[in-house]
């Protein structure tokens, strides 16, 4: 089953209940914001007993709802993460296909694949244009509910995400300068710079 990759570059906020999201229009090139839109995603993560994967901050997960529905891998990178996705196929729909069950092998050998952690997420989003119209990034407002299938417990939290998209600046320097202009309303608002590093580490209290 063919897959795609992305370079997911992002930054996460940890925010009460009470903060209003910022207008960002004129941080960077931000000149349009939509219409916010909403939906629920609903995850399942899976590492071995010992946790090999998140151990090499390696990802893996399949996810339902949103427009990327399907079994994702997130990977550590020089400039945020490479992302695979492949969609959820027509046979068990909680299994890995093949191509991405070999990839993990290569990682955590015969031990068994299971269930680590279940992430249901209320996301509403508001995308991010420059003048011409073009996406540059988006912000991702997260009421975040989680269920450690690992060791045993429930977490609840409220974070806002900045991704860039594909009309965000061409080389690294312009890319951290529109992050920055953005999260200097972002921490106005009230955020501060998320102590976990993704949703998964959270909800397993890494």
């Amino acid at each position: 089953m063919p897959y795609h990759s992305q370079i997911e570059i992002e930054r996460k906020y940890d925010v009460d209940e009470s903060a209003e999201p910022p207008r960002l229009v004129g941080a960077g090139a931000v000149a349009i914001e939509s219409e916010p839109a909403t939906a629920e995603l609903v995850a399942i993560y899976i590492d071995t007993d010992d946790l090999t994967l998140a151990r090499q901050r390696v990802a893996v997960r399949v996810r339902r709802g949103g427009a990327d529905a399907g079994w994702h891998v997130k990977l550590p990178g020089d400039e945020g993460r490479t992302e695979l996705h492949w969609p959820i196929g027509d046979g068990e729909p909680d299994e890995p296909p093949a191509e991405l069950l070999a990839m993990l092998r290569e990682r955590v050998g015969d031990a068994e694949l299971r269930p680590i952690a279940r992430v249901t997420n209320n996301r509403t989003t508001v995308i991010l244009q420059d003048a011409a119209g073009f996406a540059v990034a988006e912000l991702c407002d997260d009421h975040v509910s989680s269920e450690n299938l690992h060791a045993g417990g429930t977490r609840s939290w409220r974070e806002w995400e900045v991704e860039l998209l594909g009309g965000a600046p061409d080389t690294r320097e312009a890319r951290a300068a529109l992050l920055d202009e953005i999260e200097e309303r972002i921490l106005g608002a009230g955020a501060v710079v998320s102590a976990s590093s993704s949703k998964l580490a959270h909800a397993l209290g890494l």
